[in-house]
């Protein structure tokens, strides 16, 4: 097996003609969507390029969920190749976590307020302002940097092209079916890449134990088994906090205000984990295979490497067209948001509504990812740990707070404390204090994100009058 040769080596004309058909027919189910779609009126047409009418059924609330997580899958194989079972823990278990506790407990307190998006959720419990903020704070976190860096390297790695060409082709692709056909082509190309993506890994990790067997992985070092790997249990820890930024996700938001009721939100969830369960698994040991049998490769494209490497002819076509669709289905849905959120959220209400508007803000985000990818150089890890630390900081608590607690948090109690969080965040990042001390920037985020709702809260309590017994 050779350790590093070029991808186009190992690519037949039967894998590129299978991997475009594969990708042509992701563009069939966009437009089958919209052979599917009902005449309505302009104020129905806005709900149907939003929130597809409020009608996503279960199968297709579980696809879209599924697919829309998985575009970091080079940032995830290469955390695998590198720590071993460590992914599994950091971006597996912890996750698994919050997804449970996010449909136990947050869809029924969220159910009733029939909100579009996130930041008009918050808008409803605390006040204008506060729904203002966490659209700029979503916003940040939702531009799909880290998947536009990823697809820029696939077909840079396929292609050749180079990674920023690379970016604006397949953000082109991603761009032109999203302004054109809304939440309903997010939502039915998400179907086809589910079954694509889910079977293309399940596929590396089976043929990986009927090859190699089980033995193969005994000759990696202790530390791959470990589930904190080489790192300390504060850097392990830090991971789980941010994967509890999942509760402020607005992905998951948007599908449980889209989904028909508040009980397919819920079983589609506990299925769409069961789901992950497998997909991680098989990622994770897929790249453990990978450092196995070519320890000296690229960790950026080991996983891949190794996967084209074992495959059969056409299979490794059908392989690449589906990591090809892990990253398209999340890069599609976060375009989709992070427009949706820009113009429903952040425009004059006499222009909410207006779907040229929302077209508007898809080509924004679309223009504003591309140029962020560039500037953060193509380091996924370094986007994951400094944008996903600031969301988690700035809006979790608050947010979570309000949902639980109706009432106790006002307005400008919700902005004190998200900018409090958010600015301990961003100090102790740049100011050089946690390469001093070692101590992640999230726990410094969080305690005064805490500080700030019980000063909120105590202010509050002194300056509204009790009204006596």
């Amino acid at each position: 097996m050779i350790n590093n040769p070029l991808i186009q080596e190992l690519l037949s004309p039967t894998d590129l003609i299978v991997f475009f058909v594969v990708i042509f027919m992701t563009i069939g189910f966009v437009f089958l969507g919209q052979v599917l779609k009902k005449k309505s009126s302009n104020e129905e047409s806005f709900m149907d390029l939003m929130l597809l009418g409020r009608q996503l059924t279960l199968p297709m609330f579980v696809a879209t969920l599924v697919a829309t997580w998985y575009g970091g899958i080079f940032g995830v194989s290469k955390i695998a190749f590198n720590n071993g079972i460590f992914n599994f823990v950091t971006q597996g278990f912890f996750w698994y976590l919050t997804y449970i506790i996010f449909a136990l407990f947050i869809i029924k307190r969220i159910s009733g307020f029939k909100a579009v998006t996130l930041p008009n959720l918050v808008e409803n419990i605390f006040g204008k302002k506060s729904g203002i903020l966490a659209a700029v704070m979503n916003i940040i976190n939702l531009v799909p940097i880290v998947y536009t860096i990823s697809i820029g390297a696939l077909i840079d790695m396929v292609f050749g092209t180079g990674p920023i060409l690379g970016m604006l082709i397949g953000i082109s692709f991603v761009f032109s079916y999203s302004f054109l056909g809304g939440f309903r082509a997010v939502v039915f190309s998400d179907i086809f890449q589910f079954f694509v993506m889910i079977s293309s890994v399940l596929l590396v990790f089976g043929l990986s134990i009927s090859i190699f067997g089980y033995d193969t992985l005994a000759t990696l070092p202790d530390s791959y088994f470990h589930p904190m790997g080489t790192f300390s249990l504060f850097d392990t820890i830090a991971w789980g906090l941010i994967a509890l930024s999942t509760l402020v996700d607005p992905n998951f938001y948007q599908r449980c205000f889209a989904a028909k009721s508040p009980l397919v939100a819920k079983k589609g969830i506990i299925i769409s984990t069961l789901i992950w369960i497998a997909f991680d698994l098989s990622l994770t040991f897929g790249a453990m295979y990978a450092k196995a049998v070519i320890p000296d490769a690229n960790p950026d494209f080991a996983y891949f490497i190794y996967s084209l490497q074992i495959l059969p002819d056409g299979l490794r076509g059908f392989f690449l067209a589906g990591i090809t669709a892990t990253i398209l289905s999340t890069l599609d849905s976060y375009i989709f948001l992070a427009g949706s959120t820009l113009a429903y959220d952040l425009v004059p209400s006499r222009l909410k509504g207006k779907i040229y508007i929302h077209h508007l803000g898809v080509l924004i985000i679309t223009i504003t990812s591309i140029s962020m990818a560039v500037i953060f150089e193509g380091n996924i890890k370094a986007v994951w740990k400094s944008l996903g630390a600031l969301s988690s900081c700035a809006i979790l608590l608050p947010v979570l707070f309000g949902i639980t607690f109706k009432g106790k948090l006002t307005d400008n109690g919700f902005i004190f404390s998200s900018l409090l969080g958010g600015a301990g965040v961003i100090y102790w990042r740049l100011s050089g204090v946690k390469d001093e001390t070692g101590i992640d920037e999230i726990y410094i985020g969080m305690v005064l994100a805490l500080i700030g709702i019980g000063i909120a809260i105590l202010v509050k309590k002194l300056t509204i009058p009790q009204v006596s017994q």
